[in-house]
């Protein structure tokens, strides 16, 4: 058996201790040259005078006659000759014993440094007087320029400011992302993250992606067609050149992009919308060709641009009036790419939105975005499947029930589904339990959804008998009406800036009728209604009540068409593009119209919830006895004090009608057997009827 020494000689063709060489680097020249010139500075074989002091020269040379001149370089230093004769005195038999430094006969033999020229002067003088001898020594004086100190004055700071500079904008390239973008020479290069099969980081795939069983199908198809595109071609098909995904924050979609991602076996480019713009007038377009460009060289590939709404808003509508259009020349720039003169084959955009109604038009159309992937809030099945994945790290508790936790987070997205997850494994480690509990995850539910809990907050007794009151009349109302969504959860314990919060499970229909929205406006009115039956007097918490239902019923009249008087008309623009958007569609006659209709929904709906609390009032006042004293109650409290409810949910009448369709389906795959038996008699019959047609001729005749 070979082992991973052997491997590594054998894949290196080197020998065992041999370590690899160094690869070749030009700075090293650079480096080589530096130190030739410093060594031969240091090393130089040029004789060098000694040094010794002013008081040595007066004492040991100047006295004794010993020397013959004396030269001042550069006021700065005094080289002092020795006489040839006196050289082979003992005292100098110094300056040529040393192989490398020798002096020569011809000096300078010995120096000092000179401190200042007017005290040297003086001194020198005073000195030559002094000496007993009379001779007088020559003082010359000798400008000497300096061209190694010159030349490093100038160069090096030269060198200094280059060497800075190359450092801070390497440290920019590299930090600038794929393509050198955060580089000021390459500024219009694209800052797209490329995923390929090599380098690949991403480990998502469509198992991870639950609840958008329909979004998954349309982009399995998209990568089947990169992995097989014959498939397809063969039949004169062409792939769609981009699809757009739309739908809420948190539904998946930027999650379902990863997927591809980890799915496709073909490079994937992934950016921002916000990526292309920049403070420099043309960078966007810039980067929208250099990203093409590489798509183009890698093509088969995709193109995924995360919030293209950044980008892709509707042109002319700029909210920054009169500013620079750098904007709409990055979408000019993107709508010829995708779909110009240019050729992109084997090049797929995917873009992310939940904004579509702002993006303009020309982006939307076919040959761009041929196909709009919607991804909605998931139902209570899809939840439940989004569950299981996000489930898959946790400890649970034994028997925990998913279905149940489905029906607890009624309209929360993915994301928020995800966060509930998390939430309880952390209130779950707060606790110091080893795993994960039911109720862990009802006070992850009720921390996402109403806040913190609030326990210093200060309720008299007469506070909290009001907010029992009125959430006991919203519970009670919701509960005795067919159209209302039931009950699953009333708290009068405060929560964020809420001080009492009732938790319904809202009926996932597709479309609703005029029963089921005044239905629902009797129970906003329920809480309101409590409190003045009760109290005799209203409060300021029924403000976000009133809120909900003002609107709902503007919307029934204005949007939907549900009035008498004002007729079967909409004044909603779906599109969000209209010119009229700072005027209303309608006169002021239809608007006092309107006004009218909407104050009569209200009352008739108050009036409602004012009969059915005043019939039911001991059941009312029971309730908010439970909840003052337990401060939450359930769906089974209602059932004790109402019983149960009598009509069917909204879920029950799904599953009975998915039932019935499947008997249908049955009998319709049993149809064709039946259909050939009976077949088979017809065609005997037919040959019965047709021998019998010979004999009744000969007959007649």
């Amino acid at each position: 058996m070979i082992n991973k020494e052997e491997n590594k000689k054998q894949n290196t063709g080197s020998k065992p201790g041999n370590k690899p060489k160094p690869k070749f680097n030009v700075y090293w020249i650079y480096g080589l040259i530096a130190v030739v010139f410093i060594g031969m500075q240091l090393l130089s074989f040029t004789p060098k005078p000694q040094e010794i002091t002013m008081q040595e020269f007066e004492r040991d040379m100047l006295r004794n006659g010993d020397v013959a001149k004396i030269v001042v370089v550069n006021k700065e230093r005094a080289n002092i000759y020795i006489k040839e004769d006196r050289l082979s005195d003992p005292k100098y038999k110094d300056l040529t014993g040393k192989a490398f430094s020798g002096v020569s006969k011809d000096g300078p033999h010995f120096y000092f440094t000179i401190g200042s020229m007017e005290y040297f002067e003086k001194w020198i003088n005073e000195a030559q007087e002094s000496s007993a001898r009379g001779e007088y020594i020559e003082v010359s004086y000798k400008t000497q320029p300096n061209y190694l100190r010159d030349v490093f004055g100038w160069v090096f700071p030269i060198l200094l400011i280059l060497a800075i500079w190359l450092f801070i904008f390497k440290r920019m390239s590299k930090g600038g992302g794929a393509g050198g973008g955060g580089n000021i020479f390459s500024v219009g290069k694209s800052k797209a993250q490329l995923f390929d099969k090599e380098s690949s980081t991403v480990k998502v795939d469509f198992t991870d992606v639950a609840g958008i069983e329909e979004a998954k199908v349309e982009v399995r198809e998209i990568v089947d067609f990169l992995k097989t595109p014959k498939k397809y071609t063969d039949l004169g098909g062409k792939i769609p050149k981009g699809v757009l995904l739309v739908g809420p924050p948190g539904t998946g979609k930027t999650l379902l992009a990863k997927a591809v991602a980890g799915e496709a076996n073909v490079p994937f480019f992934s950016m921002s919308g916000s990526d292309f713009v920049e403070m420099f007038v043309g960078v966007g377009a810039s980067r929208v060709r250099d990203l093409f460009k590489q798509a183009k060289e890698k093509a088969p590939c995709i193109i995924f641009i995360d919030e293209i709404d950044a980008i892709g808003r509707a042109r002319g509508r700029n909210p920054n009036m009169g500013s620079n259009d750098e904007r709409e020349n990055t979408l000019n720039q993107l709508l010829t790419e995708m779909d110009g003169f240019g050729n992109n084959v084997g090049v797929i955009i995917m873009g992310a939105t939940n904004r579509a109604d702002i993006l303009d038009k020309a982006l939307m159309r076919a040959g761009r975005f041929d196909r709009q992937i919607h991804l909605e809030l998931p139902d209570i099945n899809e939840r439940k499947d989004i569950f299981k994945v996000h489930l898959k790290p946790i400890k649970l508790e034994t028997n925990l029930d998913v279905g149940f936790l489905s029906k607890q987070t009624p309209g929360f997205s993915g994301a928020d589904i995800a966060n509930v997850c998390n939430e309880s494994a952390l209130i779950a480690a707060r606790k110091d339990k080893k795993v994960v509990g039911k109720q862990d995850f009802l006070d992850a539910v009720d921390r996402i959804v109403g806040g913190m809990e609030r326990k210093t907050k200060i309720i008299t007794k007469d506070e909290k008998k009001t907010i029992a009151f009125h959430e006991a009349g919203h519970a009670t109302v919701s509960w005795l009406l067919e159209h209302a969504h039931p009950l699953v959860k009333v708290t009068i314990i405060p929560r964020g800036r809420a001080l009492g919060a009732a938790w319904y499970l809202p009926e996932e229909r597709q479309i609703t009728t005029r029963d089921q929205l005044l239905d629902e406006m009797c129970a906003a009115l329920g809480g309101r209604v409590a409190e003045e039956l009760t109290f005799g007097k209203i409060s300021t918490g029924a403000m976000n009540d009133l809120e909900k239902i003002t609107k709902q019923a503007y919307a029934m009249i204005a949007y939907f068409g549900m009035s008498n008087k004002v007729g079967h008309v909409s004044f909603y623009d779906s599109s969000g593009q209209t010119d009229m958007a700072f005027t209303k569609p309608y006169s002021e006659k239809t608007a006092e119209l309107i006004d009218n209709d909407v104050k009569n929904l209200i009352e008739e709906a108050y009036k409602r919830s004012n009969d059915i609390l005043k019939k039911h009032k001991d059941g009312l006042t029971a309730l908010a006895n439970i909840l003052l004293e337990k401060e939450v109650i359930f769906t089974e409290d209602l059932e004790q004090i109402f019983g149960k409810r009598q009509w069917k949910s909204h879920h029950e009448k799904g599953e009975e009608a998915k039932k019935e369709l499947e008997k249908k389906k049955k009998a319709k795959k049993a149809e064709p057997k039946v259909k050939k038996a009976t077949s088979k008699v017809v065609k005997k019959e037919a040959k019965k009827v047709e021998k019998k047609k010979p004999e009744e001729k000969k007959k007649e005749e």
